[in-house]
Order: structure tokens, then sequence, then C-alpha cells
């Protein structure tokens, strides 16, 4: 039993989820330090060598849905174990290959176990909390990639330079072993409901406008933090003027910022979803414009990216629990849905920002275009709020609640106001 009823313990089971998905964020960003050395071993261009880091992003837009439907019937662990198998196999198969096809091929795969263990995940670590914990207990998931960006991708840099980069990929390995070791023995065997899911209930939920909105919500946010985050290096070095040197450091600024925008917005997002949602990327239009304005000074970028980190994974936990909150009735593909979103933003963001680049408009022109991902995700969000507070407010008259119409987000009957119109409920 926890200790207090408003702070519910997350179990250790939880902590082993967030371990692996350090070991996938790891891989998953770690060839933008790694992309010189693989290009001169494997004999291609550089551009042709980052279109392994496309592949990725790809792969986990397309594999979240796809494992997601495909593990449907499936037991929780079972699935987890053979995905995170799959990927540590993946790691393996890069750090052997013999040419860039089968390295190619190698990120393929381990982005579709990648996908598949991020949606499958995020359902067990809901499943093992109360309502009230779903967004700490997603942080915690989301801290393992926050870390990842801290520490995993710089150590797969060294590890790189001193040992080449093929260490790096073994070293991916070792942790994905270590995690496998942790979901076998410390994540529980989580019962399948008693009526197997069927899909043609589960894909309900893409009937719901809330979901399509936090769809978008998520995309965009994500697209504009990282259609700056993506070419940071060169804004860094051609605008803000410091040596190479400096950009792993700022690097690792901005993910110790997203360690601790993760570990706020994880304690507060349960009781203030909206108000982390609307704060957190306020904050970050209000940061890419001022990189955007500020960024010839380099005291002023360094402490922008910093703040960077923070503003934008402090509404991480919140994006992921609003979609469960709206996907409650299928939280596997609720799951897949919120990874693949988060992935469609990572990958259009950047797009977006060599577009404007290529056009002639410089590097801090990709801060410009992020401000205005960021501005439309914030109108999003204010719509899908008026939208709900209308819903809670109809019920409210419905059942005849003398309440305030179930705005205290994060409360259980937020989840029942939402998820009783896609079961199909009274």
């Amino acid at each position: 039993m926890p200790a207090h009823p408003d702070r519910p313990r997350v179990p250790l089971s939880v902590y082993v989820l967030g371990l692996a998905v350090f070991a996938l964020g790891t891989s998953e960003f770690m060839l933008s330090g790694l992309l010189p050395p693989i290009a001169k071993d494997m004999d291609v261009s550089i551009p042709r060598a980052g279109l392994l880091i496309s592949a990725f992003a790809i792969g986990m837009v397309v594999g979240a849905p796809l494992l997601a439907v495909a593990t449907l019937r499936l037991p929780r662990r079972t699935t987890l174990v053979t995905l995170i198998t799959v990927f540590g196999i993946g790691q393996v198969a890069g750090a052997v290959a013999p040419n860039y096809a089968v390295l190619f091929i190698s990120r393929v795969a381990s982005a579709l176990a990648c996908a598949g263990f991020w949606a499958v995940g995020a359902a067990v670590a809901v499943a093992m909390v109360p309502v009230n914990a779903r967004a700490r207990a997603l942080a915690i998931m989301i801290g393992g990639l926050s870390i990842a960006n801290v520490l995993g991708v710089p150590a797969g840099a060294f590890l790189g330079e001193h040992f080449g980069w093929r260490s790096a990929f073994w070293a991916v390995a070792v942790a994905s072993a270590v995690a496998l070791l942790g979901v076998l023995t410390l994540v529980p065997a989580i019962p399948l409901p008693e009526e197997r899911p069927r899909l043609s209930h589960e894909v309900r939920i893409y009937r719901e406008p809330q979901l399509w909105l936090s769809i978008g919500v998520v995309a965009l946010a994500a697209a504009g933090v990282f259609c700056v985050f993506s070419y940071l290096a060169p804004l860094l070095t051609d605008v803000a003027g410091l040596d190479n040197g400096w950009v792993p450091t700022v690097l690792a600024l901005f993910g110790i910022g997203a360690l601790i925008g993760t570990a706020i917005g994880g304690r507060i997002a349960d009781a203030h979803l909206f108000g982390v949602l609307l704060s957190g990327i306020a904050a970050s239009t209000v940061l890419l414009v001022a990189l955007a304005l500020l960024a010839q000074y380099a005291v002023a970028a360094v402490l922008l990216s910093f703040l960077l980190g923070v503003s934008c994974f402090y509404t991480a936990p919140a994006l992921n629990a609003r979609m469960f909150d709206v996907a409650g009735a299928a939280p596997t593909l609720a799951g897949a849905t919120t990874t693949a979103a988060f992935n469609l933003g990572n990958t259009s963001g950047p797009w977006l920002g060599g577009i404007v680049i290529d056009a002639g408009f410089g590097f801090t022109s990709t801060a410009w275009a992020g401000g205005a991902l960021t501005a439309g995700a914030i109108g999003i969000t204010t719509v899908s709020l008026r939208h709900h507070r209308r819903t809670a407010a109809s019920r409210v008259v419905a059942g005849g609640d003398g309440g305030e119409g179930g705005i205290a987000i994060g409360e259980k009957r937020e989840v029942e106001t939402v998820v009783k119109p896609v079961r199909g409920e009274p």
C-alpha cells in the first residue's frame, strides 16, 4: 500500500522499463556523433550515412502502430522480452555489419523493435500504477530517454572516437542485455482482459476527435523543438561563434535540462495536465523566438539551449498521459500512436529546418520555424481544452452532478468522461 494516498509509489518494474528506454534512446540518437567515421568506414557520403538516422525515425513512425496491432493479443511481458531481444540482436548486427546495406537493414529492424517496445512498454507502465500516477510512470520511462541524451549519446561519441564506431553498437547491445534481464526478473505478467481484445474495437479510438487533436499537439510540439535542435551544432559554431569543442557540452546541457523538465513535469502533470501542456509549450515558443533573436550571443545561445531542454521535456509526461486519457479504451494503440506522433514531429521538424536553411534564411531561421510550429501546438491545445470542458459540462448536466464539470485535470473522472464515448457506454 502506498504511504500517502495522493502520492502512490511507482513500482521498481517501471524503472526497469526506463532502463530499457535508455538503451533504445542511446541507439536512436548516438548516430549524430558517429556519422563521419561510419561514412568513412562504409565508403559512403555523410548525407548517405545520415539516411541511417532518417530510416530509424521512419521505422519508429511505421513500427509503433504496426507492432501494436500485431502483438495486441499476446502477453505483454512476452512481447517486451521479444522486442528488446530483437533490438539487441539489431545492435549486434550493426556492430558486425560488413557493408552499408546490412547496417541500414539492422537500423530498420532495430527501429521497428524500438517502436514496439515503446508502445507496449508505455501501456504496461500505465497498467501497473493508479490513474493518478500515470504521468509519473510515463515520466520515468521518458527519463530514460533524457539520460540517454545526457550520458548515452556522449558516451557513444567517446567510444566511437577512441575505439571505433562499432564499439558504440556493442555497448548498446550490452545495455539491451541488462534491460532484458530486468524485464525477465522484475516486470510482472500483466494479465490479458477476460474478453480478448479485438482490433475492430481497438481502432474505434481513432473516431475520437480529441485523439487527433492530441496527435497534432504532440507532433507540432516535437517538430518545433527538433527543427532547431537538429541544427544546433552549426548554429552554435557559425552564428554564436563557439568552438566545435563546445558543441558536446551544450548538447549535454540540453539533456540535463531535459532530465530536469521531465522530473518536474512528471510530478505535476497528473494534477494539472492542461496547465503543464499550455505553460510548457508556451515557454518553448518564447525560448525559440529568443534564440532566433539572440543566437549571435554565445552566452544567450548556451543558456537558451539548456532552458529549451527543460521546457520541451517538461511537457512530455503530460503529452503521453493525455493520449492515454483520450484513448484509454485501447492503451496499447494509445502508446503506439504517441510514439508515432513524436517521431512524426522528430522527422518533419528537421525536414522543415533543412528547407528554410536551403532557402538561404540561415541557421537562426530554424528557431523562427520551430516557434511557428509550437505556436500551432498552443492553438490546438486550446481547442482541445475547450472541447474537453464542453464534454465534461454536458456529462455533469446529464448525470446530475453538482460539481464544476470535471475541470480538475488528472483525476479519474476526466478519463471517464473521455473514454466512455469510445466504449459506447451511456
